[in-house]
């Protein structure tokens, strides 16, 4: 499959570090089909990359401004990027 889309994302809190958000976006990635990364930014966010086609995306989406249970996502910014080939999976980068 080829994707279709790739999106850059930024998690605003509220509070997205320290309540388990980096491994729950992962874990949606997978469950969506959804490749890229995620990592903490020094200012309290959570920013990353995701690609996939265009309804796997939008679902992920939804579910990382959701997030875990602990967290509460403020605001979820997104800009599109140029898709990355061959890029197989999803992961969490310190």
């Amino acid at each position: 499959m080829t994707a279709s889309k790739r999106v850059f994302f930024i998690a605003h809190g509220g509070r997205v570090q320290g309540v388990g958000f980096r491994y729950f976006t992962q874990k949606r990635a997978k469950e969506y089909g959804v490749t890229g990364w995620c990592r903490n930014t020094p200012d309290n966010k959570v920013e990353g990359e995701a690609q996939g086609d265009d309804d796997a995306i939008s679902k992920f989406l939804k579910a990382v401004d959701e997030g875990p249970s602990h967290a509460k996502v403020v605001q979820l910014t997104t800009e599109g990027r140029d898709v990355v080939e061959g890029e197989s999976s999803f992961e969490i980068r310190h």
